[in-house]
């Protein structure tokens, strides 16, 4: 399986529960998709048809995946959510792309920003950290 990329806990993330069938854990460890880590305050059953949505993107940032694993941690649990499909697996590099460089931002604002100086910003972030958000670096 494939590299998750983790999400950062200071941008909200939900797990939707879809009405697909659950993956075999089988099925799951031959997927070689990556994915998103996030942490969230219950277990979910490895398998489970999930949609990772990121409510500060908007309603499209809603990415189809399955819990790969499910981790108890100290503060509830992490959860390992992989893509079946490449859109999907995509769709969610770029999602937690955005919301890694928002997040950069919010750490690097003296005051309030210009747009030039977060557009500085976020190019910053690009030239430091877009390869280990590349299809290579992933899966």
């Amino acid at each position: 399986m494939g590299r998750f990329l983790p999400h950062p806990d200071d941008v909200a993330v939900e797990l939707i529960q879809r009405p697909s069938p659950a993956l075999p854990r089988q099925r799951l460890h031959t997927i070689g998709r990556g994915g998103v880590a996030c942490n969230w305050p219950r277990a979910w059953r490895a398998g489970t048809a999930v949609d990772l949505h990121i409510p500060s993107l908007g309603p499209s940032a809603r990415y189809p995946g399955y819990v790969a694993w499910c981790r108890k941690v100290e503060q509830g649990y992490r959860i390992g959510i992989c893509f079946t499909d490449e859109h999907a697996l995509f769709g969610a590099r770029m999602g937690e792309q955005v919301c890694q460089i928002e997040r950069y931002c919010r750490l690097h604002e003296d005051a309030e920003p210009t747009p030039a100086q977060l557009e500085a910003m976020a190019r910053d972030w690009v030239s430091r950290h877009a390869g280990e958000f590349s299809h290579e670096a992933i899966v």
